[in-house]
């Protein structure tokens, strides 16, 4: 996977996950019920997209082009 590729993929991948957090589309999932494992559901929509964003950044940590080279000082 090429440089560019691979930061179009990144900023993308990165860039969802982040919108879905602020304001105007945490109202998707600003609400007091359901009540999910024992959270309103706001609590839960925020920390399910915290472990998504992690699950995405370590998929992203696998397929980079630049995590093998070695720097030379």
């Amino acid at each position: 996977m090429s440089k560019s590729r691979f930061t179009k993929l990144y900023c993308i991948s990165l860039g969802i996950p982040f919108l879905l957090l602020i304001f105007p589309l945490f109202s998707l999932g600003n609400r007091a019920t359901p009540v999910v494992l024992g959270m309103p559901f706001s609590v839960f929509w925020v920390i399910l997209w915290i472990i998504i964003t992690f699950l995405i950044v370590l998929g992203l940590y696998r397929i980079d082009p630049d995590k093998d080279e070695r720097e030379v000082n």
